[in-house]
């Protein structure tokens, strides 16, 4: 992307994120975001979180080596929060990861000690990505593993056990669903709140936390540790359930067929991450602007008009994609995303583009390993772009087909891989895009 290209972008609020000066509190704040989908008592939190500053936290259990774009969500909200003046502590769940929370349906797989503690390391260095370790408000990792580990079981039942009632327990949404399930709920999963709400009361104790956040469908988890707490201490502490983000027509936000969207680059590219936010919906845009960018309400607001007048422009979904990409996998790597966007489709030169970034992009797009030298009308059976031989050979000869930008007219024409990280893009007509990778 050349200079004068970098200067037509807006400026990018995630490289300098703060929270909204329109609003005087934090908690009006996370509430016009749409962050706050169910908590304890609401002019208490206000009250708490525009006075002096408080320690809070949230948890990531390690079921998986990367976090996706629900955690991001928590993560965010962490940010605002911290951006306010108050302190968080991200907890990394070492040993509520080698048990799982329960799912709706089934039990979990139960990872190998080894492979949780590897997955608690790579999630640390993502969580830790988000905050600031600087200043007064400084954030702060834990892992719940430390408190635990050294628990017994006689002294879990008789210090913490004791505190919970089964009734209330079978309660709980993510429980009362398993036991109406064919599959049940174990003992291990059936316990997994009481080892949350033992975090909290930890964490209370060792650093005055008083708030925990996370999504609503954890609820029930979240309370458990807001009893404990009163239970144990006499002190009332707080909590707020983030909404659970869908799409507009009811789709479950973040999911295609099944795949998640990671942070980690290596299991979701960069090019990938910015094309989902491009592709947002015009019902959606604005909600994801709120809760998934530092832009203003302002700014959110002129963009809102956009989408009513000139919807055609998609200018809402580029600066979601611009700022959201920026948060995740910083400027460089977006500013390279986009120059591949707009290379691949006419507007740049693709030469000149960083050849990881085009690998990345062309494993999104129709394509093939081919051979050095391989026939351009092979290529095109072989990516799909058209169905036969005879196909591929009319679309040439009625000058349809360009290869690296430059178009084919010559149906002997050979694949050369000429491109940076030995790759060529194949097109056929205008927006018809295929890759091909030379081996």
């Amino acid at each position: 992307m050349s200079d004068s290209d970098v200067s037509a972008l807006p400026e990018i609020s995630a490289l300098a994120p703060a929270n909204d000066p329109a609003f005087d509190n934090v908690w009006d704040e996370i509430v016009w975001r749409g962050l706050v989908h169910v908590s304890t008592d609401q002019e208490a939190l206000r009250a708490l979180l525009g006075g002096e500053p408080i320690t809070y936290y949230c948890g990531f259990d390690p079921t998986a080596s990367s976090l996706h774009l629900g955690h991001l969500v928590q993560l965010l909200t962490l940010r605002r929060l911290q951006l306010a003046g108050h302190k968080p502590l991200g907890l990394v769940g070492g040993s509520t990861g080698l048990i799982g929370d329960p799912r709706p349906t089934a039990e979990r797989t139960l990872n190998s000690r080894e492979t949780v503690a590897e997955w608690v390391a790579s999630l640390r260095a993502q969580v830790e990505r988000y905050l600031s370790f600087d200043g007064e408000n400084a954030a702060r990792m834990v892992n719940n593993l430390d408190w635990t580990a050294p628990l017994s079981a006689i002294d879990f039942l008789r210090e913490i056990g004791k505190h919970y009632r089964v009734g209330t327990m079978l309660k709980k949404d993510a429980v009362a669903a398993r036991l109406n399930s064919d599959a049940g709920i174990s003992y291990t999963e059936f316990s997994y709140q009481i080892l949350q709400g033992l975090d909290f009361l930890e964490l209370y104790r060792q650093y005055d936390c008083v708030l925990q956040t996370g999504g609503s469908d954890q609820w029930g988890n979240l309370t458990s540790g807001t009893d404990l707490i009163h239970r144990v201490e006499g002190v009332s502490v707080h909590a707020i359930g983030t909404p659970l983000i869908t799409n507009s027509d009811g789709t479950k936000f973040g999911k295609s067929e099944g795949n998640a969207i990671w942070i980690d680059a290596e299991l979701t590219s960069p090019y990938a991450f910015y094309q989902f936010w491009l592709s947002t919906a015009d019902a959606d845009v604005i909600e994801r602007l709120k809760v998934f960018t530092f832009l203003t309400s302002a700014q959110i607001g002129e963009y809102a008009q956009l989408v009513e007048t000139e919807p055609f422009r998609r200018a809402a979904q580029k600066r979601l994609a611009l700022e959201a990409c920026t948060i995740v996998h910083g400027v460089d790597a977006t500013l390279a995303v986009i120059a591949a966007s707009e290379a691949l489709f006419g507007q740049g030169d693709l030469a000149a583009l960083d050849a990881e970034t085009l690998r990345s992009a062309l494993r999104e797009l129709p394509h093939a390993e081919v051979a050095h030298g391989s026939l351009v009308v092979q290529a095109l059976v072989d990516t799909g772009l058209v169905a036969s031989l005879g196909e591929a050979r009319r679309a040439i000869a009625q000058g349809g087909v360009t290869l690296d930008g430059l178009k084919v007219d010559d149906e002997g024409a050979a694949v050369s891989g000429a491109l940076p990280g030995g790759v060529s893009v194949l097109r056929r007509g205008k927006k018809t895009l295929a890759g091909l990778f030379v081996v």
